[in-house]
């Protein structure tokens, strides 16, 4: 439906300043979730309902259906989230936030990624979901708006991944679940307490041939969280291992591929043997403590990374002697630490506190090209191409501060001031292929605040102004839009304007109401110039905005019934125009775009909706996703068609003497609907679809004992 601007902005506001309207009647109790201290906006000891801003936890737990082999599986029902499944675990799910990231054709760009603390986004602001587990994990928060900015760059949205402290008698599990195209997932999670340590441990064994051809991966990971006490103050100890050898890369289609078989990989995709393969270890320490009304938390971690993949790219092109080659290879370490300081108390008779810190992040990588071929032989690593030492850094710190200021009103505020170097050197200097060595800085003071007003104790109002900034990714620093040699050091950062305001309604039966109305303007907006054989050439595009609606709603029908909404409208645009290629091989754009197109990769509207009925020992649950259509490049020439998808579930408890006995069964897109379930933005070769899967049926069980 399609309203005009003025009723738009009118209903928008009645769902701000009315939401008892919708509840008039009180329905039964629900089940209450377990209390847990939340760091939304990094307030120890504030409820996130009680601050000014836009948050969501998703909690996981043992009744959760599915492979749980993707963060992705979780995030369906948080409002302005868009996860996308790319049928592709070579590239990682495409993660966005109110529109930040959409424009990744790898990885996670644009959103802060953080898994127990411990960032899984590097300093240059490129990150990656692939070591975090379900298995093991308590709780996803998803924070939005502009307080994401006191996480410092590329903080359109946060994400965090919390994983459980493990209790006296909690169980230990196992887990098999198997589905459609051989696709096996195992895993085993042991939490508890042995003497004077607590643990939490989860490992995972992941594999499939894949939906599409060509898409067959598999993985092994470990992640484990084990403390102590250590006098009046905790230590504990985080590792993270994962191992992704050859996940094969089907690349993405063209419509008319798509229209002949979705399920078909691009043809250069089995001529070139594409594919990636990721092994990461980590481990972290944080040591935390209270004394009085001070705390104190120092994070330290460290790393190692590798990271090879085969590109399409054919001989011919490589022949320039400034090309970099078909096959990159990553090969790094990373680590960083965080201290911080907080004290509670009072200002002038009323609650206030305080939280400071500073932190630091580096990563050093060696970048490798070689040719995809040798000889007639395609696919293999052939010669050096490229060889530099990569370093980027950061240096932060930030202050924020939350007062109650009066007994209805509070504030809070922060800032965060960062400095981000990158540096590169050149190893690879041969004939015409000149040394490509180069540096930048990039700098930025990001000011946030917000005040909230307590209507009543169940209602909330709350509004938040802020700035944020995001660099380039040494990705997107490592090739130059005009096809020359050396980084393309002369991209800007991109920095953004954010306003928000919102309701928050919660009752003591379950029912919530949450809604939000946000804006981001943002300057020297980084966009793809060009992707091509799975190489992205990146460029500044001006002024552009993000703004929209966002909708939650949770409502207890009758006893163990349950309904969920999500809904986001974000109306992404270009402010001010630009030029764009409008085919592949163009060197130099000239094709206008003009100020009021779409951003391409963000759909205008999502929702979600799951109906959920548990029983005594049964459970039964539909969900429908659905998203409008997204344009797919810079000219709107081409555009993904929107859908909706039919999910259902069913679970079976039994309880035992030794233990508790699940069987679970899943399946997915249920009225089996042909669908776009994730685009490549921009792709060179019109190549911009990456088709969703067609009806899919998963059967697990597992077995918890103490």
């Amino acid at each position: 439906m399609n309203l005009p601007p003025a009723r738009r902005r009118l209903s928008l506001a009645c769902a701000l300043l009315l939401p008892g309207l919708a509840f008039a009647q009180s329905p039964p109790a629900t089940r209450s979730l377990p209390a847990v201290e939340v760091e939304a906006a990094r307030v120890t000891g504030i409820a996130p309902f009680a601050l000014p801003s836009s948050s969501d936890t998703v909690w996981i737990d043992d009744d959760r259906s599915g492979p749980q082999a993707q963060l992705a599986e979780a995030l369906g029902g948080i409002p302005g989230v868009l996860a996308r499944d790319r049928q592709n675990l070579a590239q990682d799910t495409q993660l966005s936030v109110r529109g930040f990231g959409a424009r990744s054709t790898f990885g996670v760009r644009g959103v802060r990624v953080l898994v127990d603390g411990v960032p899984a986004t590097m300093p240059d602001g490129q990150g990656q979901l692939s070591h975090a587990s379900l298995l093991g994990a308590e709780r996803i928060e998803v924070l939005r708006g502009p307080f994401s900015a006191l996480y410092g760059n590329s903080s359109g949205g946060v994400l965090q991944v919390h994983t459980a402290q493990g209790r006296e008698g909690d169980p230990w599990r196992l887990r098999l679940n198997a589905g459609a195209d051989n696709t096996l997932s195992v895993g085993a999670h042991l939490r508890g307490v042995q003497g004077p340590v607590d643990y939490n441990v989860a490992a995972n064994h992941f594999r499939t041939d894949g939906w599409r051809d060509h898409s067959a991966a598999h993985r092994e990971s470990l992640n484990a969280r084990l403390g102590t006490a250590v006098g009046e103050d905790r230590l504990e100890l985080l590792v993270n291992y994962l191992d992704a050898p050859n996940a094969q890369d089907p690349l993405g289609l063209t419509r008319a591929q798509v229209a002949a078989d979705p399920r078909q990989a691009t043809a250069v995709a089995h001529q070139y043997n594409t594919r990636k393969s990721v092994r990461q270890s980590q481990a972290g320490l944080v040591y935390s403590g209270q004394r009085a009304a001070h705390r104190f938390r120092l994070t330290g971690y460290a790393g190692q990374r590798e990271v090879t993949q085969f590109l399409a790219i054919p001989p011919g092109p490589q022949a320039n002697p400034l090309h970099a080659g078909g096959v990159i290879g990553l090969d790094g370490d990373f680590g960083g630490l965080d201290a911080r300081w907080g004290w509670n108390g009072e200002l002038a008779g009323r609650a206030l506190d305080v939280t400071a810190g500073v932190n630091a992040d580096r990563q050093r990588q060696h970048r490798t090209g070689h040719e995809n071929f040798v000889g007639d032989a395609l696919g293999v690593r052939g010669r050096l191409r490229r060889d530099q030492r990569d370093t980027v850094s950061n240096v932060d710190q930030f202050v924020q501060a939350w007062w109650q200021w009066s007994p209805r009103w509070s504030v809070l505020a922060g800032a965060r001031h960062s400095s981000v170097r990158f540096r590169s050197e050149d190893h690879y200097i041969v004939g015409r292929n000149p040394d490509d060595s180069g540096s930048r800085r990039y700098q930025a003071t990001t000011p946030v605040a917000g005040v909230s007003f307590e209507v009543t104790p169940q209602w909330r109002l709350h509004a938040a102004v802020g700035r944020g900034f995001e660099t380039p990714t040494f990705n997107e620093l490592g090739y130059r839009a005009d096809g020359q040699a050396g980084l393309a050091l002369g991209l800007s950062a991109a920095r953004s304007r954010n306003v928000e305001m919102g309701s928050k309604w919660q009752a003591q039966d379950g029912r919530r109401l949450e809604v939000s109305l946000f804006r981001a303007d943002t300057d020297d907006e980084l966009a793809v110039a060009s992707n091509t054989n799975g190489r992205s050439t990146y460029r500044n595009i001006g002024r552009t905005r993000r703004q929209g609606a966002e909708l939650s709603w949770h409502q207890p029908l009758a006893q163990d019934l349950d309904l969920q909404l999500a809904w986001t409208w974000l109306q992404a645009e270009v402010r001010s125009g630009y030029l764009a290629c409008a085919g592949s091989g163009c060197a130099v754009p000239d094709t206008p775009v003009a100020a009021g197109s779409r951003l391409p990769g963000v759909p205008r509207q999502q929702a979600f909706a799951r109906l959920e009925w548990q029983p005594r020992d049964w459970l039964w649950a539909a969900e429908v996703t659905g998203s409008s259509d997204t344009v797919v490049n810079d000219l709107a020439t081409e555009r993904a068609p929107g859908y909706a998808v039919m999910n259902v579930e069913a679970a079976r408890r039994w309880t035992l003497r030794g233990g508790d006995l699940r069987v679970f069964a899943r399946v997915d897109n249920l009225l089996d609907q042909g669908y776009i379930g994730s685009v490549i933005v921009n792709d060179g070769n019109g190549r911009y679809y990456e088709p969703g899967p067609d009806r899919r049926g998963s059967l697990g069980v597992q077995w918890s004992w103490r």
